[in-house]
């Protein structure tokens, strides 16, 4: 690919010349969750500044925990605009834990990756004492699509565990072969080169987890996020939900499909709950 090419396939805020009026929907319906909701905030999972997570538990006894992974291309956004996914879990039972993580350029892409295991060995350790048990789902959307995949690839006998604590996930438009990303231009964040690009792709590694993994794209975005989705269906058979091929949002683009959590009839909440 020409790096005119790459531009055109990943820069999603130039494909959606709206997007601002998506971040301002996940912001409002994000506040609208915590004051509804009343999560616990900004529970510390590790020592980085911004390894911390919200915790939302449902009325009744939970049957489960949804770990999600926020989007923002690794360099931006936060927790705070996503706590909008917890509402339709909540309605069904579920635990919500929303993490947050330290952004590139500050760390690098390899860090954010520790520091998100960190995060799921904290919910499937801590968890259980404030209303977060077993089994653990976990989810993301593009950067948190590619992170949610890193912990497939992850070896959880080298981190305490004698199996890993995972019991589904889900990657919405994850971007799971970073090395066209070293000619894109966020790249003066991200600081990859080819090795390093390969080398935090999870579609470059077997997945190490037997647990089902949705992937799933808005029909409408790139055709190169399509084809990441597309390759992560190929690169994983045991994995694969939709057993039939990537779950494509109809009218979806990379912002607007991201408010299907939010809506307890989309086809995206109903696979992710069919997980537990």
């Amino acid at each position: 690919m020409t790096s005119e090419e790459v531009e055109r396939g990943y820069n999603n805020r130039a494909a959606v010349p709206d997007h601002p009026r998506y971040f301002a929907q996940y912001a409002s319906l994000s506040r609208a969750a915590r004051e509804r909701y009343a999560p616990k905030l900004d529970l510390r999972y590790g020592p980085n500044p911004r390894e911390v997570l919200d915790l939302f538990v449902p009325a009744g006894k939970p049957r489960g925990t949804y770990l999600y992974i926020h989007g923002g291309y690794w360099r931006a956004l936060s927790k705070d605009d996503y706590s909008f996914v917890a509402g339709p879990m909540l309605d069904q039972g579920i635990a919500v834990a929303v993490v947050e993580y330290d952004l590139c350029p500050q760390v690098s892409i390899s860090t954010i990756v520790d520091e998100c295991r960190r995060a799921v060995t904290w919910v499937a350790g801590e968890g259980p004492k404030h209303g977060a048990p077993a089994p653990l789902v976990i989810g993301g959307s593009s950067a948190g699509g590619h992170l949610v995949a890193m912990m497939y690839a992850a070896d959880w006998t080298a981190h305490g565990f004698d199996r890993a604590p995972i019991a589904g996930g889900v990657t919405l438009s994850g971007v799971h072969d970073l090395t066209p990303l070293v000619d894109f231009s966020y790249n003066a964040d991200l600081r990859l080169d080819l090795e390093e690009a390969r080398r935090m792709s999870p579609a470059a590694y077997p997945s190490r987890i037997g647990a089902p993994l949705v992937i799933a794209c808005g029909d409408r975005e790139t055709s190169e996020f399509i084809r990441q989705s597309r390759l992560m269906w190929d690169a994983w058979p045991a994995n694969r939900r939709p057993a039939d091929g990537p779950l494509l949002i109809p009218g979806g683009d990379h912002f607007s499909v991201q408010l299907d959590h939010a809506d307890p009839q989309s086809a995206l909440t109903r696979a992710t709950l069919a997980l537990f």
